[in-house]
């Protein structure tokens, strides 16, 4: 909205021509979700108050959440109002992937409210097959409308490897479900601790940033030997967006929490990271630099079948956040570990960009 109606006035002052330049337009919308966040914070966790939302801890957890009961909850919608606002006030609005991604987030927004409100009234969220199905659905929805993007190319990039590149196809589909809806629900197995999930989703994000800026840039994405997408590189708006409302939230979801993000946050930043890493063609990368989310998945997913095959645990408890947690680490001390492996993941990922 600010680039559409700023943007035209460079023809008067040379001043508003910054306008144009997304690494600009990137900060100004980084500041702007955390001014909103910081703004909105204190207001959002009293209504939640008021109207008492409050998270239900289940009994199998650690003892010590226990105390954590009634802690308000879904306060992901905070974040996505901050992100929403800031992208819409800062992107070129022409650009059909900035709508794609804003209807991802929305979309997967809403399965977690849902899901958040009927827990807090019942008891009882949504079915995991349930859940699963709504977020197929949207996935295949969003992939359906992407192939109609004439720029769009169903490829396969792999991390590392300059020239492999396979094109799929309708085939592609799949890979969009299994990013989106594999992306969302990792990050939601991953919010079981204050401000875990939060520091990886920024620097997830972050380096996002990075990338789609570059394969939105024909020259940089041709010397870096990446797939170009033209106009991919307004995604770095909604990307910094993401984190600044990331840092907003977590100035109150630090240990000890104030507000929760629940699976309304969870459910739709992981969708909306992987719905960005498609339109990127940085799938696999994002396994690379989402690795905490996926070692969480992991290890939900070994726990489940190793039981179910030897009636033994690998983990005491899974997520394998709550592992370390009956080890006797503290919840602080966790969650800054898990932050350095996501940095340290991170630049990994950044590293495959000269290394192919």
């Amino acid at each position: 909205m600010i680039y559409h109606l700023l943007y035209p006035l460079y023809t008067t002052h040379i001043a508003f021509n910054v306008i144009k330049y997304i690494s600009f337009r990137t900060i100004s919308a980084m500041l702007t979700s955390l001014l909103i966040s910081f703004v909105l914070g204190p207001w959002f966790i009293k209504k939640l108050k008021e109207l008492r939302v409050g998270q239900r801890v289940r009994e199998d957890v650690p003892s010590r959440h226990q105390e954590k009961e009634g802690t308000p909850t879904m306060g992901g919608s905070l974040i996505i109002i901050a992100v929403i606002g800031s992208t819409l006030l800062w992107s070129n609005l022409k650009n059909p992937y900035v709508w794609l991604v804003l209807f991802t987030t929305i979309s997967f927004a809403l399965i977690g409210f849902i899901d958040d409100f009927r827990k807090v009234k019942r008891g009882k969220g949504v079915s995991v097959k349930g859940k699963i199905a709504f977020q197929m659905a949207i996935a295949l929805i969003g992939g359906c409308i992407l192939f109609t993007f004439p720029d769009f190319v169903p490829q396969l990039t792999f991390p590392f490897f300059k020239n492999l590149r396979p094109d799929l196809g309708v085939l592609y589909l799949l890979i969009i479900i299994l990013v989106l809806v594999g992306t969302s629900n990792a990050v939601n197995l991953t919010d079981g601790l204050d401000g875990l999930a939060i520091g990886p989703i920024m620097i997830t994000a972050g380096t996002f940033a990075l990338f789609t800026y570059l394969a939105g840039h024909h020259e940089f994405a041709r010397y870096l030997q990446i797939p170009f997408t033209r106009g991919c590189g307004e995604l770095s708006i909604f990307c910094g967006a993401i984190v600044g409302a990331g840092l907003g939230f977590l100035w109150f979801n630090a240990y000890p929490a104030q507000v929760f993000m629940g699976d309304t946050g969870s459910l739709s930043l992981g969708g909306a990271l992987g719905m960005v890493a498609v339109i990127a063609k940085q799938e696999l990368l994002l396994f690379i630099v989402g690795g905490i989310f996926v070692i969480e998945a992991l290890s939900v997913i070994i726990q489940v079948g190793f039981f179910k095959l030897k009636r033994k645990r690998v983990f005491r408890m899974a997520p394998i956040h709550h592992h370390f947690e009956l080890k006797g680490w503290a919840e602080p001390k966790i969650i800054v570990r898990f932050w350095i492996v996501a940095i340290i993941l991170g630049l990994i990922a950044i590293s495959t960009l000269k290394l192919r």
